[in-house]
């Protein structure tokens, strides 16, 4: 399995103290190979994958920046790096899908079919990798990007540890750059920094999601037995949750990578004080809405042309961007129930750009809240009819037992996690404690420290996205 986070911590650590002692090709070799060590950890299968993408697109680079290559060649080497990598995910996350959705369409019509589905081992993080490596032969292609000719580097780029398994997605423009040159040594404010980031991440991923998590997993498990008040704070706690649980992965890894040298994007910026759905998907997981936004909302044609274009193209855009997610119908309804959102706020409301928050934003605020958290009962429940027996015990509301802790540990992870974004929010820092009072700052370090020492003995919960 992935490392839990006091073994993560260990490795980073010890890969960190021999790092600094090499040169920079020295650096690459030893990211690369703690990179394959910390995936082959969960299973050593699925590192063939990883090479099968980094050798293909690597070469597939090579050949879009060689001069005199003709259009039709190009287009060729494009094609077979899209097909290489999307074949690859398309068998391990999809094949068994489609074959069982095809044989529940013949059977509405009467005709029997018996799907081969694989009992197919979904790899750990191959979304995530896969976007990774496709944008740059993509990025290579439309020549926004020189092809670079060293595989370390690009190997280095491709199966970086603190990403590797749930982003952020990143482009080849920041990332390989930054493998391709001499790193510096981190001063003691980069340090501090560093630290204080996974800190924050550790935080919020133990203290916030994974004290949530027993409660989500309870509801959601058997929503038919449960009552109206417990599905719907179950989940308000899973909006919550995932939300620490993928910005405090984020945080770690941005930590990790800085004390490393490399800088890595920033992949949340508040998403819940956003006042509505288009400045939501600005501000949640940025490295996918991002990749989305150029890689096929674009292309398809953006916001050019009508009104019903635009629609159609956010629609598409955001059903694709749910099936990314999973292979299941209730992520094609998650991206819709988005799309459509979008869609909506856009015609009644041109977007506008984040501002100042102020007290007549929180109706705005409330609103994109609830609508994001409705279309979270979608993603979160294992099967449609999982959906509706939520939706039906809060629309219902029915009288059932409730975990007299469940209110105030939610309670508690929503004090915590709102005094962390509007600290952020204020400063313009994912750090603002530094800026805060010394009084201040002790009592919230002290606070963070006592509720992580609390929180580290319950049971340890994987990263929800280390599934897609």
């Amino acid at each position: 399995m992935i490392f839990n986070s006091v073994q993560y911590v260990a490795f980073l650590a010890v890969v960190v103290g021999i790092y600094w002692r090499l040169p920079r090709r020295g650096q690459n070799l030893l990211v690369l190979v703690a990179s394959y060590v910390f995936y082959g950890a969960w299973d050593a299968r699925f590192l063939v994958l990883i090479a099968i993408s980094t050798v293909v697109d690597f070469v597939v680079g090579t050949r879009l920046g060689r001069e005199g290559t003709s259009g039709r060649s190009r287009r060729g080497w494009l094609v077979v790096s899209i097909a290489v990598n999307l074949g690859i995910l398309g068998f391990f996350k999809y094949a068994g899908f489609f074959a069982t959705s095809f044989a529940a369409l013949a059977a509405k019509v009467g005709v029997e079919v018996s799907p081969f589905v694989l009992d197919v081992v979904l790899p750990v993080g191959i979304s995530f990798y896969t976007f990774q490596t496709l944008s740059y032969t993509i990025d290579v292609y439309r020549g926004r990007f020189p092809p670079t000719h060293d595989l370390l580097d690009f190997a280095t780029y491709v199966a970086f540890f603190p990403q590797l398994v749930a982003g952020p997605i990143e482009r080849a423009a920041n990332l390989l750059p930054q493998f391709a040159h001499q790193r510096r040594r981190p001063d003691a404010a980069t340090l501090r920094s560093g630290l204080g980031l996974i800190a924050l991440g550790l935080v919020m991923k133990v203290v916030v999601a994974d004290a949530l998590g027993p409660y989500v997993d309870d509801a959601y498990a058997a929503p038919r037995e449960m009552g109206g008040l417990h599905m719907l704070l179950a989940t308000y706690a899973f909006g919550l949750q995932i939300y620490a649980d993928f910005a405090g992965y984020t945080a770690v890894a941005r930590g990790s990578a800085r004390l490393l040298g490399v800088e890595l994007m920033r992949n949340f910026e508040q998403p819940y004080l956003s006042t509505n759905i288009t400045d939501f998907w600005r501000t949640w997981h940025i490295s996918l809405s991002t990749w989305l936004r150029d890689y096929l909302y674009i292309p398809l044609g953006g916001n050019r042309g009508t009104a019903w274009r635009t629609g159609r193209n956010l629609m598409i855009t955001m059903l694709l961007g749910g099936l990314w997610h999973g292979a299941s119908w209730n992520f094609v309804i998650w991206g819709g129930l988005h799309g459509a959102f979008l869609v909506v706020h856009r015609r009644l409301r041109r977007p506008e750009r984040r501002r100042d928050l102020a007290l007549r934003d929180l109706p705005s605020i409330l609103v994109t809240f609830h609508a994001v958290t409705f279309a979270w009962i979608f993603f979160r429940a294992p099967t449609f009819a999982d959906a509706r027996s939520v939706i039906g015990a809060i629309v219902t509301w029915r009288d059932r037992d409730l975990p007299l802790d469940l209110p105030w540990v939610l309670a508690a992870a929503v004090v915590l996690t709102l005094t962390i974004d509007l600290a952020q929010r204020r400063t313009g820092w994912q750090l603002p404690f530094p800026t805060w009072p010394r009084v201040a700052r002790g009592l919230a370090y002290g606070t963070a420290a006592v509720l992580f020492v609390v929180f580290s003995g319950q049971p340890i919960q994987p990263f929800i996205y280390f599934q897609f």
